[in-house]
């Protein structure tokens, strides 16, 4: 008998029964607002969270996206400003861009998945700030990376809505740059539905974050304060933009923080049950991981390089009819979360024909902790069957 996949891509686990009674505990006390208290569960989050990234100030606002616009502007991107990016990415991270007025310079992707550094250091002359995106939790050689932005006097901002939880050589993901931003929507690492949070070591960029957020000039109720000389200089000309997390968001997610390396474990023991599957399958490129990145594998991806049009097609059909869900960044439409760099039609680009040919095939596939490991076995059966059988019918 055929065998099907019978659960969700789109379910994930229940919110923890201690975070559900902090959660309830707020609405009862009605102080749902972030300084409606002088020290409430967003200042504790805060100072928790810039404990858990070794970071000397965390700000939790109401998403990552918000997070990645407030770190452009306090980095002092205007409008009209070239700022890098990632070909491969999500709308977020362009559209922060496009938000502040910034001009998205898109920079190739690699059969590894990451930003490829020799088109990065071709085109680093041409800004003068990089968004970088750890896109579906690759991490690309950070200290390459860094050596070439810090040589062309590049501000790096990293996106990590991905990766919170992964390292480089040790070093936690949003570290290495001046600025690390995190998403906790619901298909992330932690989830609060919508909310992220903003890190940086620098007391300025801190100060003109938390302002942008919108305290008012109740700052020092923030987790983790910048001294008051880095208010001073910004307070009067910085605009109030209104992306505070609330305290409700906050309860829901401190529970979850600290059970965040437990669940980190259970993702990547699904992963790694996924890619051993997966191994050797006719037509399939596993992606490696290198040494270096310790990861959370909390979505896989694989490629079908170079196949024939409508081939893909055919094995996302084949697997769908087996209850298994893939994303596709082959598409020529976007579709739900997936879309690619010429569908951003608001940051127009030149083609990108090497990095055209590694979207073309690149396959994406969730995996919630709602999954068994058997789950897994299974899903990864499925999919070697069909594009096996795909593959068969492409090679006669």
């Amino acid at each position: 008998m055929t065998e099907r996949f019978g659960g969700s891509f789109t379910q994930q686990e229940a919110i923890p029964e201690d975070a559900i009674e902090a959660a309830v505990a707020v609405l009862r006390s009605g102080r749902l607002h972030r300084y409606n208290s002088d020290d409430g569960e967003v200042a504790a989050l805060e100072r928790e969270f810039a404990a858990y990234t070794g970071a000397k100030y965390a700000l939790a606002v109401a998403s990552g996206g918000y997070a990645m616009g407030a770190a452009l502007r306090a980095v002092g991107v205007k409008p009209g400003d070239k700022v890098l990016t990632n070909a491969f990415t999500l709308a977020p991270v362009p559209g922060a861009i496009a938000g502040v007025g910034g001009v998205p310079v898109f920079v190739g992707v690699t059969e590894a998945l990451t930003i490829d550094l020799d088109d990065l250091q071709a085109k680093a002359s041409s800004a003068s700030v990089l968004m970088l995106s750890h896109m579906r939790g690759h991490l690309a050689d950070m200290d390459r990376l860094m050596q070439i932005c810090d040589a062309a006097g590049v501000t790096v901002i990293e996106d990590c809505a991905h990766t919170m939880g992964a390292t480089w050589r040790g070093r936690m993901s949003g570290r290495d740059g001046l600025i690390g931003c995190y998403s906790v929507q619901t298909y992330k690492h932690m989830n609060a539905g919508e909310g992220g949070f903003l890190i940086t070591d620098d007391d300025d960029i801190a100060a003109r974050a938390i302002l942008l957020s919108g305290s008012y000039m109740l700052y020092a109720r923030h987790g983790t304060v910048p001294p008051e000389a880095a208010f001073e200089r910004a307070k009067y000309v910085t605009p109030n933009l209104s992306g505070r997390m609330d305290n409700l968001r906050a309860a829901i997610l401190r529970p979850q923080l600290w059970r965040l390396e437990l669940q980190c474990e259970a993702w990547n023991a699904r992963y790694r049950i996924v890619e051993e599957g997966l191994q050797n399958t006719p037509g399939l490129t596993v992606v490696e991981r290198p040494d270096e990145e310790t990861f959370v594998g909390s979505s896989i991806q694989f490629l079908l390089l170079d196949w024939p049009d409508g081939y893909v097609s055919e094995v996302l059909s084949r697997c769908a009819a087996r209850g298994v869900q893939l994303k596709w960044f082959g598409g020529a439409e976007p579709e739900g979360f997936t879309s690619r760099y010429d569908s951003w039609r608001y940051a127009p680009s030149e083609r990108m024909p090497a990095s055209d040919r590694v979207l073309r095939g690149t396959i994406d596939m969730r995996l919630p902790l709602t999954f068994s490991l058997d789950d897994c076995a299974l899903i990864a059966r499925i999919i070697r069957a069909e594009v096996g059988a795909v593959w068969q019918s492409i090679n006669g």
